[in-house]
């Protein structure tokens, strides 16, 4: 917005606090507090609440593939014909033979549900998602018969292992005897502890060569599943449309959206929820930007009503005002970008200060599903935000900005 001279003079006038119009400041320095607190509340919760989607997707995406292949009853039969069509189908990345079974473990004279995950070396070795968390040991230490096995952090952590502990792992569906059913139980060395960062997956892997899971399980050559990523995750459905075609008799496809489904689901309604309740702050902003001009409209009625006598147009009094009322919304808005990604920069030592004053855990990972507090600031959101609190800002200004443009000198002078 363009003023002229003689109206930035008054508008830098009107911007700062005369005598006996302290009031009216203070309301202005309220609004502009409130665009602030608004527009920082926006910029962090929207960037953690796409920080933790994406954290949530990567990491399950990165150790459970894009969709499985799954055989009726638990077993793939044949697999590696399935294996090698699924490599073969168009914007398929990767296919990797998996066997998942839930299973009980023991060591240190406590027990835990687990849930063993069989893999071939060559794939444990590839696996971006484990290499990058490993915390103890290493994974190049799983090899067909070693007897090594890596596990999750926060299993570890309730079991009191760490490498070099011995897990034993119970299989309830054992040998059958005379006397009925033993459940088969085999030792392995913890060779590795990694942390993945989403608790669910680090309180239960145990990580195990593929030739160890089938010994283990009694299942002799035969898989569970074959998970597969492909070139664009949000078209996995088209891409293996072809081969669930192919394999409908003896297996059945499931993306990510299907297996995860009820916990996205969750985080998209709660971002719009959120949204829509945190976007409030700044319309009440806005009210308050109203009221504050308000005010100053009627202190300076006098003022406006002298300077349309000597020549000054309408436009010009609605321009001041409502430079005004922008100037606010802009100022809170930028400080409000500032001081939200402040915190987003120093989240983590804000969240472990806030749990130290108040002595509570706010980021508990068994509810929050994540060990951190994750951020991924959208720029286009960004944008957003920043243009919704500078359009409201610019509505508030309008209904007082004309009220001060038509201001009647001749009303106003009258007894002057």
């Amino acid at each position: 917005m363009i003023l002229r001279p003689y109206e930035r003079t008054i508008f830098k006038r009107y911007m700062l606090p005369q005598r006996g119009e302290g009031f009216i400041f203070v309301a202005a320095a309220f609004s502009f507090i409130a665009v602030t607190l608004g527009v920082a509340a926006l910029v962090i919760v929207m960037s953690v609440m796409n920080g933790v989607r994406a954290d949530l997707f990567d990491k399950i995406v990165g150790l459970n593939g894009h969709a499985v292949v799954q055989g009726f009853g638990g077993r793939l039969d044949d697999w590696q014909d399935v294996l090698n069509q699924a490599r073969k189908t168009p914007g398929v990345v990767s296919a990797t033979p998996l066997i998942e079974q839930p299973l009980l473990a023991t060591s240190n004279g406590r027990v835990e549900g687990i849930l063993a995950r069989g893999m071939l070396v060559s794939d444990i070795r590839r696996n971006e998602t484990l290499n990058a968390r490993v915390l103890q040991g290493g994974l190049e230490t799983l090899t067909p018969g070693s007897g090594n096995v890596a596990i999750g952090s926060e299993l570890a952590r309730n079991l009191g292992a760490q490498v070099g502990s011995t897990l034993t792992i119970i299989n309830p569906a054992g040998r059958s005897t005379p006397f009925g059913t033993v459940p088969r139980e085999i030792g392995y060395r913890v060779s590795a502890v990694f942390e993945i960062g989403v608790y669910d997956f680090d309180k239960a892997y145990v990580v195990m060569p593929m030739e160890d899971a089938q010994l283990l399980l009694l299942t002799g050559d035969q898989i569970g599943m074959i998970e597969i990523k492909t070139t664009d995750p949000d078209k996995v459905d088209t891409i293996l449309q072809p081969l669930a075609e192919k394999l409908a008799s003896q297996a059945v496809i499931s993306d990510w959206r299907s297996m995860n489904s009820s916990l996205f689901e969750a985080l998209s309604i709660e971002r719009v929820a959120m949204f829509v309740i945190l976007s409030l702050i700044v319309l009440v902003a806005a009210f308050n930007i109203v009221s504050s001009l308000i005010m100053l409209v009627r202190a300076k009625t006098r003022d406006m009503a002298i300077l349309r006598t000597m020549g000054a147009p309408r436009d010009a009094v609605l321009r001041i005002f409502m430079a005004i009322g922008l100037s606010i919304g802009i100022a809170g808005t930028l400080f409000g970008m500032v001081i939200g990604f402040s915190l987003l920069y120093f989240r983590q030592g804000v969240l472990r200060s806030a749990e130290f004053i108040t002595g509570q855990p706010l980021w508990d990972p068994s509810i929050r599903f994540l060990s951190e507090l994750p951020s991924k600031p959208d720029p286009f959101e960004i944008v957003g935000i920043a243009v919704m609190a500078i359009v409201f800002s610019f509505l508030a200004t309008l209904y007082p900005a004309f009220k001060a443009a038509n201001t009647d000198p001749v009303q106003v002078l009258r007894y002057e």
